[in-house]
């Protein structure tokens, strides 16, 4: 994120930002109606409340000692707790910016928030939601605070040089790679493999993606923290690279298959904006259209090749974010220009040092994040089991863990409610 020489507090930055805090924090609902037309019917509210749980649970971590960790003092790995629960965060303007620091903190937390939100997408439909809500807790102050130290905080990475604009570090190859480790320990569904589990709703994906879009321009073009040249840029590129993105797989759609599909173009949409996200204050509008189309094709590949494993990533999140994520990372390293962000030039304007500190992060951020993620998950599950039955996942999540349906049948539900460790079987009428 780009440093701004000290300054009094500017009514107009500030509201800027309260906008963009609101903006960002729509995301992770809409992230939920994006991830709930992916799963199949029965699964839809489970999917939706992972989203939601990850606002009430990342916030409250967050203010207790995750903006602590991430953003007081100047250690190399990790920050300090002089902010614990708040303490010393007030109207007073944030060091380097003309915002409060109470602003910047709800601004950060919900960036927080949506990266854990994220990982749901990679274990959606089978696993419990209780262990889910502890990981939840233990993710984002372990790994979010952590990686979000690193690229922002006034850790290795930033002192060292490398460019992250607006979350390509903590945010999306932080989610990507913890993603992929989930799925490892959590496990594939029991049907993966055996038939096709396909979305139920494509409407939602495509109004999902249609509102992550809109909140980006939050995500992005608030994280100059003012209403000056860096925000500007920002959002203007936000509008771009996603846009060659979607030209982009249009085409590969076209030539694969002939036919142009609701969920790829959904897919385009958020690949387009996580390509932009670490890059977005630094490259040309020029540049932001040739990533948006070069950012096509690795996450493309890597969607058509991961069906082909193993490994039940279910909703792509490695490649939608991480792979993406990872393609913006770098090609900073490539093309960033002074005369744009006032910070560094790339390797193609004369300075190959930055690629070196882009390639570097683009190693150490998921190795991290798929450690720490898959350490974390082995423990839990020490403790308490991931996942459900193969009776609950037949059944759905939804009324297993919520008593619930996205869709009322007309002819009743089935609930289970565990009880002294035995499931019991209700009927409820509907009207």
């Amino acid at each position: 994120m780009t440093p701004f020489a000290a300054a009094p507090l500017s009514a107009g930055d500030t509201a800027w930002m309260l906008a963009a805090t609101a903006l960002v924090l729509m995301m992770t609902p809409a992230l939920g109606l994006f991830y709930a037309g992916l799963v199949r019917a029965k699964n839809t509210l489970n999917t939706f409340m992972m989203c939601i749980a990850a606002i009430a649970v990342a916030a409250v971590t967050w203010a207790a000692v995750g903006y602590s960790l991430a953003f007081d003092g100047t250690g190399d790995l990790i920050g300090g707790l002089g902010n614990a629960f708040l303490h010393g965060v007030t109207f007073a303007p944030r060091e380097g910016t003309a915002i409060p620091e109470l602003l910047f903190m709800a601004f950060q937390a919900t960036f927080c928030i949506i990266t854990v939100a994220l990982i749901s997408g990679a274990v959606v439909e089978r696993m419990r939601f209780g262990p889910f809500l502890l990981f939840a807790a233990l993710w984002s102050v372990c790994v979010y605070a952590v990686l979000a130290h690193w690229a922002f905080g006034g850790g290795w990475l930033l002192e060292g040089g490398t460019l992250d604009f607006a979350g390509g570090v903590p945010v999306e190859m932080g989610s990507g790679f913890s993603a992929l480790a989930a799925a490892l320990v959590v496990g594939a569904r029991k049907d993966y493999g055996r038939q096709a589990l396909l979305p139920h709703n494509a409407v939602y994906v495509l109004l999902g993606a249609g509102l992550l879009w809109f909140g980006w321009f939050g995500f992005n073009g608030g994280s100059g923290f003012s209403a000056g040249h860096s925000g500007v840029l920002a959002f203007t590129n936000t509008l771009l690279t996603p846009a060659c993105t979607l030209v982009v797989w249009f085409l590969l759609d076209l030539l694969r298959g002939r036919q142009v599909t609701a969920i790829g173009a959904a897919t385009a949409i958020i690949v387009g904006c996580v390509a932009i996200t670490p890059a977005g204050g630094y490259v040309s509008p020029g540049w932001a259209m040739a990533l948006g189309a070069l950012a096509a094709v690795p996450s493309y590949a890597v969607i058509l090749w991961r069906p082909r494993t193993h490994v039940d990533e279910t909703l792509d999140v490695l490649a939608a974010h991480g792979v993406a994520g990872m393609t913006g990372i770098l090609f900073i390293g490539f093309v960033a220009q002074q005369s744009w962000n006032e910070v560094s030039d790339g390797l193609f304007y004369g300075h190959a040092g930055q690629l070196g500190w882009q390639a570097l992060a683009a190693l150490a951020a998921p190795a991290y994040a798929f450690c720490a993620t898959f350490l974390l998950l082995r423990l839990i599950a020490a403790v308490t089991p991931l996942r459900g039955t193969e009776r609950q996942e037949a059944l759905g999540m939804d009324v297993v863990h919520h008593g619930e349906e996205a869709y009322a049948s007309g002819e009743g539900a089935i609930l289970v409610a565990p009880e002294a460790g035995v499931e019991a079987e209700v009927a409820v009428a509907q009207p």
